[in-house]
């Protein structure tokens, strides 16, 4: 029983692909046109996902920096430590002199000329510190502390882009909630109309089928894996457009990347997601078909 079972459902999966391969450029158009529809949400999905694992690591470990009075001696410079490394909050402390700092500035790039015509080093002595924690409150309460230090000439750190950028990868998952919803709904609404149009033409085949006694599920599982094979390439489609512009722009980004120093480069979609997308767009097919089917073919009745 099983055999026969797989039996049929391989017939109709092979008679479905040729029916595709019958009509290359109409389905060609409508893989494109639903691979493109895809490719919109999940392109914006990609670009958050970059945007929060480059975002994370600093979100995850706040920064602050602590400039000291310039007349701080190395017993003041010790207890500072000292206070640092007792507090539970902190994860880790770098210290960095007057000397080194200005020794940096003058390896950077166009300021070689300003620092050496200097007569006396203006730079302090700070600490750099990460915190354990990346709440508001506890880096405001935090910082408030160390402020108060008498060695402490001001503390640094911008508390407000953390709040930014929380909001702007809420706002990028909203955005990517309602735009995959509308266009699934287009690409449902795209697959009904393809179904429904395949049924119109086949009117008389389904009607000789009813009357010779074909059961409804047999009628229906042509239009069923139709569907589903137009979402799955449909799928494919999509991860091959995100995945060739995301290597467009890593490449003509290269250069700007080279110069800035900066180590960033897009990452494509993870295989979990991959396959996702695959398995959903398979799914919107299954459904406009379903729907379609559905909503016209209990209208054919055998005369």
């Amino acid at each position: 029983m099983i055999r026969a079972w797989l039996t049929q459902h391989g017939f109709v999966l092979i008679l479905t692909l040729k029916r595709l391969i019958s009509t290359p450029i109409t389905t060609f158009l409508s893989i494109i046109v639903m691979g493109i529809a895809l490719s919109m949400p999940t392109g914006i999905y990609v670009f958050m996902k970059n945007l929060q694992s480059v975002t994370g690591q600093a979100a995850n470990s706040p920064q602050m920096s602590l400039f000291l009075r310039k007349e701080v001696n190395k017993e003041d410079i010790a207890k500072i430590k000292r206070n640092l490394e007792h507090n539970a909050n902190i994860v880790s402390i770098q210290f960095v002199s007057k000397d080194a700092a200005l020794q940096r500035l003058q390896q950077s790039n166009g300021l070689a000329d300003i620092t050496i015509s200097l007569q006396h080093n203006p730079l302090p002595d700070a600490f750099v510190i990460h915190t354990a924690q990346n709440t508001s409150d506890m880096l405001e309460q935090l910082r408030a502390e160390m402020q108060s230090w008498p060695e402490v000439e001001h503390v640094q750190f911008d508390s407000a882009w953390l709040e930014r950028l929380h909001a702007l990868l809420k706002l990028g998952r909203f955005v990517v909630l309602m735009l995959a919803t509308l266009l699934s709904v287009a690409i449902i609404a795209i697959m009904f109309n393809t179904i429904r149009l395949q049924i119109l033409t086949k009117h008389d085949e389904i009607e000789i089928s009813k009357l010779i006694g074909a059961t409804d599920s047999f009628i229906r599982r042509p239009f069923l894996y139709f569907g589903t094979l137009q979402g799955l390439a449909s799928g494919a489609s999509a991860w091959l457009i995100v995945t060739f512009s995301i290597a467009l722009i890593n490449e003509e980004a290269y250069a700007f990347i080279h110069q800035s120093g900066i180590d960033f480069y897009l990452q494509p979609l993870s295989p979990h997601d991959s396959i996702s997308l695959i398995v959903f767009s398979a799914l919107l097919g299954w459904l406009g078909a379903r729907l379609s089917v559905a909503s016209h073919l209990w209208q054919i009745e055998p005369r």
